[in-house]
């Protein structure tokens, strides 16, 4: 039986050097991502969230191949892609795995017409004459909503919506298994949103894709997910099931960044809702803090957080890194 699991990142660290001087010597190391591990099934959604700084964009570049892992290993469909050559990278990665941007203005040569900027992938990856591109390029354009009557147009004449659906239509282009999804609504009207998150969920049904949703929205995540990966300073402070996530979080950041979005805010003693502030900011990656990295902004935070680094403690469908979890 095949495997449910397309995605698996095992213990990925990524380290950034920092220089100084003519001779760029390295005084420091940016620990942008510290020994994190999650998976995505195929066909499910799995997000990352977490404040800026947290590591989302550096998982993202990881799983795109943009840049080079300094430990751990990435597997798809159980090939360890540090073990295939870039000739079997080439042939068997890159084609199923693509990338939609928050903003799909900036992804598009304004200059090119949509049939050019939908269809290029298919110029670069395959044989397949111009007739028979834009043939495929028009029924890529229908199963995201544009219609075929849209490829001789340029990408000004659409709208934020609908340069977001022909942005989709061109990720498509080589059939993916999974789509990385960088803050997929954000640079959208809230009026639109849903129909775009719609969308997603649609195109997941009906071509059992996979999604890896970069985001810091909530209720964009609530909806869209099945996994929900929580990143702080560079690691995974709890990762599991969407829904129990999401009614009962068991990291105290977990709570705060929930209580932030205002989507169920936790009780106190009483059974009132009430509400939780973080205080301060983010230390560096640079410099993160000993033991539990969250501890300088946490209420529940004791002695041993700051002294010993948590381990993750796996309860039902959920997973959290914290020493007063229970």
């Amino acid at each position: 039986m095949a495997s449910k699991i397309l995605l698996e990142a095992k213990d990925i660290v990524k380290h950034y050097p920092v220089t100084r001087g003519l001779l760029q010597r390295t005084v420091g190391w940016v620990r942008a991502l510290d020994g994190v591990s999650f998976s995505v099934e195929h066909g499910k959604s799995l997000s990352i969230v977490g404040e800026s700084g947290a590591g989302k964009t550096t998982i993202a570049r990881q799983i795109l191949l943009l840049e080079k892992l300094t430990s751990g290993s990435i597997f798809f469909e159980g090939q360890d892609l540090n073990k295939m050559t870039p000739a079997e990278i080439k042939a068997v990665y890159r084609p199923k795995v693509h990338y939609v941007q928050q903003n799909p203005w900036s992804s598009m040569n304004p200059r090119m017409r949509v049939r050019d900027v939908v269809g290029e992938p298919l110029f670069v990856n395959t044989k397949q004459s111009k007739k028979k591109v834009y043939e495929e390029v028009g029924t890529l354009l229908e199963q995201v909503g544009i219609g075929a009557e849209g490829m001789n147009r340029y990408p000004h004449e659409f709208s934020g919506g609908q340069r977001q659906r022909i942005a989709v239509a061109r990720a498509l282009a080589l059939n993916p298994s999974l789509l990385v999804l960088d803050e997929p609504v954000s640079a959208l009207d809230v009026s639109i949103r849903a129909q775009i998150m719609n969308l997603f969920k649609d195109l997941q049904d009906k071509f059992n894709l996979a999604f890896i949703v970069i985001a810091h929205n909530l209720a964009t995540v609530r909806y869209m997910s099945h996994t929900v990966a929580i990143m702080y300073l560079g690691q995974l402070v709890e990762y599991g099931d969407s829904e129990a996530l999401f009614e009962h979080p068991l990291h105290p950041y977990t709570r705060a960044l929930i209580s932030a979005s205002q989507l169920t805010l936790p009780e106190d003693s009483e059974g009132k809702a009430k509400q939780i502030i973080l205080t301060g900011e983010m230390p560096s990656p640079l410099n993160p803090p000993p033991g539990c990295r969250f501890h300088t902004r946490c209420s529940e935070a004791s002695d041993k957080c700051s002294r010993d680094v948590p381990e993750m403690h796996k309860i039902g469908k959920q997973q959290v890194k914290c020493h007063h979890y229970d």
